[in-house]
């Protein structure tokens, strides 16, 4: 494969760095594992202008069908992914498992079979028939065969079951379904299986009535909705998300003992440092401290130094507490609860860097000039011993000339450091030109019984700021000094946005009469030039919203593409062993790369950090979507009581079928359907995200203020319906040929109001 690399440089560099057609699929037929377009380029040395010339011909090549995006990766038409979802199926003549892709398009024809490898010694339960794998796949094409498979790991398959509420009164019994888009059913008496009036149940359809409601059996009663935690409890199961520790895993984290300072250890002691720790004033756990100090040797820098809890002494590899830290993969946190990722033995207990105790951490010590410039740093495994614990308000408080009693000891000596430190710092993140999307989040408060007790937007403070450009340095300290010592990690990588995407954007600027970012090496900063643009116009919600829209999404991977937002080329997580797996691979490969002691990365973790990555990307995507949910569910609980209430909004979503509108107040999300909007024809512009009148040219776009009255509430499913009450607003009118305003896009005549939504062509 290294010589297949090697020859198609050569032939790269007779062409002028930009690849033929050909040697840009025989690429990525030898390279599965390089076929982003970042790596593509840097394959070839691509640069400059001839990365415009080479996503053309990328796209020239989409378009025959020659090569094929999956995600934001790239491969030859029909090649499968190299790490793939197998369903074991059958065996062959020899008694060899065989496989196929567990989703395939079939309009791709018929799927492949691959052959699976025997697993090696030690490598788990082995995998059998009917089982689920991820595996790596590897083209060999003979026997009939095309490609073999390695197991990496066995999978849970997805059961067919629905999560719902049961709710009985004398007429019939229904399960109200947690699913926005699910519809009610109906459960006969001897199908309850001992649910009552309000359980959140696991159900299976089983067929349909006279009138049209589908049935369902209850297969398993999971717990009473009367409880205070009833909205993520349904996350909770809805996502899949373990929540309840192993015994295993509790006695092990019962049986760890705090650190001895005085023991013989692989720590520098570092606990006469002032280091503090800044966070929510609800936090539990504090895993980050900081502190910053003028640099004497260099006029104008500054000496920072990030402290972080040392999870990787007592979580180590093989361990309990380690196979369910990875099964978890992140802390998720709901508005009633947090489900972690680490038992509170861990981390509230001996991994939370309290005021006044002895902790065990690793720190990175960082040097910047006057510009704000990173010039070098140092990572140490510490005993440290924090001198104060600050909320972010408390600090900002101080640093303004309002500090309470824990906080006014601080201003002089600790305090005003990290501010002057922070002021220098912000030069550097200026000049680096990160993307600046300044997208507000609601906070719920909540009252005793579960219930909302207000919903708002928490101030953005500079003592937030602070802390998160101290991070982000820490984190890039950390992958810059894995990559010196050639320790494979993970990183956290953000590629840039897609051409699709790209374009689309392209046209939605245009018909805002708005400057278009220029071709070419396409940098962050660009969009910050568009949102600069519309600062404080009417039009900047609308333009915030659809650059975000266009980004792609962070992941976690052992393959560096670097962090498009962030404007860094190096960057890994670090800085919340306590409850993100990622950083806790980062920390065991510091200890491992620099010799620091016990506790580092083994050589079996090394050799899955792919699957490992693929793995906590997973369960961030699930977390989200589970804290989102929760939310949306607690919101909907809350103006349950509201039915035919007048609300002030915004669009935030347009699609075919209505308006998508977030409530001004509250944040809540709810739509309204295109049936109840006009009586005119509305047409779908997907470039403009609007929805216009076919004959006035009036209608509705992303990032408009409307005003919406709330028709229905599903609390269970989260889902709110609107009216919408405003006028729309003029849009410019649609010019094209074709049928008659009388007649659809296939000349039929059309009866009703709207029977049919047409796609702007």
């Amino acid at each position: 494969m290294a010589k297949a690399r090697k020859g198609t440089r050569k032939a790269a560099a007779k062409t002028g760095n930009l690849p033929t057609r050909e040697q840009l699929v025989e690429f990525l037929a030898d390279n599965p594992e390089r076929n982003s377009k970042r790596e593509i380029s840097r394959a070839f040395n691509v640069k400059g202008n001839d990365k415009v010339a080479l996503k053309a011909l990328i796209k020239d090549l989409t378009d025959d069908g020659i090569i094929q995006k999956r995600g934001k990766r790239l491969m030859r038409a029909g090649d499968l992914p190299r790490v793939l979802v197998l369903d074991i199926v059958a065996r062959d003549s020899g008694g060899g498992l065989l496989a196929k892709p567990a989703a395939w398009d079939e309009s791709a024809g018929k799927p492949p079979t691959l052959s699976i490898k025997p697993q090696k010694v030690g490598a788990g339960a082995a995998a059998g028939l009917g089982d689920r794998v991820l595996a790596r796949t590897e083209r060999i094409g003979d026997s009939g065969i095309e490609y073999t498979a390695r197991v990496m790991k066995r999978l849970d398959k997805k059961r067919d079951v629905l999560l719902g509420v049961v709710r009985i009164d004398r007429d019939d019994i229904r399960l109200e379904p947690t699913q926005k888009r699910q519809s009610e059913m109906l459960i006969e008496r001897d199908a309850l299986n001992g649910a009552e009036h309000g359980d959140l149940v696991e159900a299976q359809t089983s067929g349909s009535t006279r009138h049209g409601l589908k049935r369902a059996r209850v297969t398993q009663v999971i717990g009473s909705m009367a409880g205070e935690k009833a909205a993520s409890m349904i996350a909770i199961h809805a996502n899949g998300i373990p929540h309840i520790f192993p015994d295993t895993v509790l006695q092990e984290a019962r049986k760890a003992k705090p650190l001895e300072a005085e023991g013989k250890l692989p720590h520098e002691d570092w606990r006469d440092l002032p280091l503090v720790t800044i966070d929510p004033a609800d936090a539990k756990d504090h895993d980050d401290a900081i502190h910053a100090a003028p640099d004497t040797e260099n006029d104008g820098g500054h000496i920072v130094t990030v402290a972080i809890a040392d999870v990787s002494w007592y979580v180590r590899p093989g361990s309990a507490l380690d196979a369910e830290a990875l099964k978890r993969g992140n802390s998720v946190y709901f508005p009633d609860r947090v489900v972690p990722m680490l038992p509170e033995r861990i981390s509230n207990d001996l991994c939370s860097l309290r005021n006044g105790v002895d902790r065990p951490a690793l720190a990175v010590r960082m040097w910047f000039d006057a510009p704000g410039k990173k010039v070098r740093h140092t990572f140490h495994r510490i005993i440290m011993r924090s001198a104060a614990s600050l909320a972010y308000e408390q600090a900002q408080a101080a640093i303004d000339g309002r500090p309470d009693d824990t906080a006014r000891p601080l201003v002089a000596d600790v305090l005003q450091p990290l501010w002057a430190a922070y002021k220098c710092l912000k030069q550097g993140r200026a000049a680096r030109g990160p993307l600046e999307l300044d997208i507000p989040e609601r906070k719920i408060e909540l009252n005793s019984d579960g219930t909302v007790k207000r919903i708002h937007v928490p101030e953005r403070l500079d003592a937030h700021k602070l802390v998160e450009e101290f991070m982000i340095q820490a984190n890039v300290a950390a992958a810059e000094t894995l990559e010196a010592n050639k320790q494979r990690l993970i990183y956290r990588i953000h590629d840039e946005p897609s051409l699709d995407k790209m374009e689309a954007l392209r046209e939605f600027l245009k018909s805002m009469n708005l400057p278009l970012m220029r071709s070419g090496n396409l940098r962050a900063s660009q969009f910050n030039g568009v949102l600069d643009s519309v600062r404080g116009h009417e039009r900047e919600e609308l333009v915030s919203q659809v650059v975000l829209r266009s980004q792609s999404q962070a992941e976690y991977a052992p393959q560096n593409i670097g962090h498009f937002g962030l404007n860094l080329m190096r960057y890994a997580h670090f800085t919340s062993p306590i409850r993100r797996y990622a950083d806790l691979i980062v920390h065991r490969a510091l200890v491992a790369a620099l010799g620091l002691g016990p506790g580092g990365l083994t050589g079996e973790q090394e050799e899955r950090l792919d699957v490992i990555a693929a793995d906590i990307s997973m369960t961030e995507r699930r977390a989200m979507v589970a804290e989102r949910e929760t939310i949306d569910r607690l919101v909907a609980s809350f103006l349950s009581e509201k039915i035919g209430a007048t609300f002030a909004g915004r669009v935030n979503g347009v699609t075919k079928a209505g308006l998508f509108v977030t409530l001004a107040e509250t944040g809540a999300d709810g739509f309204v359907p295109i049936s109840t909007i006009s009586d005119e024809y509305l047409v779908f512009d997907e470039a403009r995200y609007a929805l216009i009148g076919e004959d006035s040219g009036t209608g509705y776009q992303m990032g408009q203020p409307v005003e919406v009255k709330l028709i229905e509430v599903a609390p269970v499913a989260g889902a709110l319906r609107f009216e919408i009450l405003r006028e729309g607003i003029a849009l410019k009118k649609l010019h094209r040929s074709g049928p008659s305003k009388d007649r659809d896009a296939r000349g039929r005549k059309r009866s009703g109001r709207r029977t049919g939504k047409r796609t702007r062509r």
